[in-house]
């Protein structure tokens, strides 16, 4: 349900994000199985699992089948998000963007160190503020776009995740254990998710711009050479 719309749409003539599957495949494989080392590891620790009651079964290691789509949909869908408003909106607020970011990495890095102890903030909070602080050093041209996307996205995110943790279900569909988060809900999802899932979007959105930009590059470095000899 999350990825049908996006799938379908990036066909469309005036939005075909098809083209840019070249990028975007390799990038969300490498993202996917990162996360997936993680998610592995989690689940094996009791961090968090999974209800058989809303599954079919079907597991690689001890993930569900639909665990391991979750890192595929999800990100095509914010990926595709993404396209669509670089492609018709022009932003201009790279600069705050930039300066919020530091804001952010600051609060995530003070929350870590008060709460060490649970595994699933510290590691979401401080693999962020990482990977934030990288971007920034490379000066990326993108991060208020992304933002933007990612507000978008928050909107079927809290429905879609709502129902994962437990909103209108008589039981959650992932569970947690609190001792490892900050037990702070918004409705029924751990504060966490909403970090976690920045990472994850961010990172490839990151790696689709990074493959895209190597590609121009090389295009344009051939082209030149051609421009020369002739």
């Amino acid at each position: 349900m999350c990825i049908i719309v996006p799938l379908i749409a990036s066909f469309h003539p005036k939005s075909p994000f098809y083209k840019e599957w070249r990028w975007f495949v390799p990038a969300n494989i490498a993202v996917a199985v990162l996360f997936l080392i993680w998610d592995a590891a989690f689940t094996r620790m009791g961090i968090w699992g999974f209800n058989d009651d809303y599954i079919m079964g079907i597991r690689l290691g001890n993930l569900p089948l639909e665990e391991v789509l979750f890192f595929i949909c999800i990100p095509y869908a914010c990926t595709y998000t993404y396209y669509v408003l670089s492609k018709y909106i022009k932003f201009s607020f790279a600069k705050v963007a930039r300066q919020r970011t530091y804001l952010l990495v600051g609060v995530l890095l003070l929350l870590v160190i008060f709460n060490y102890e649970r595994l699933y903030t510290a590691i979401t909070f401080f693999s962020l503020s990482v990977f934030l602080v990288l971007l920034m050093r490379q000066k990326v041209n993108y991060i208020d776009r992304f933002y933007i996307t990612y507000l978008i996205i928050l909107v079927p995110f809290f429905l879609s995740n709502g129902l994962l943790t437990g909103s209108w279900l008589s039981s959650p569909i992932v569970w947690y254990d609190d001792n490892h988060n900050l037990e702070i809900r918004l409705f029924t999802i751990p504060v966490e998710d909403t970090m976690y899932a920045l990472l994850m979007l961010l990172m490839n959105v990151s790696g689709y711009e990074w493959l895209k930009s190597k590609s121009v590059s090389k295009t344009i470095s051939v082209n030149n050479v051609k421009l020369e000899e002739a």
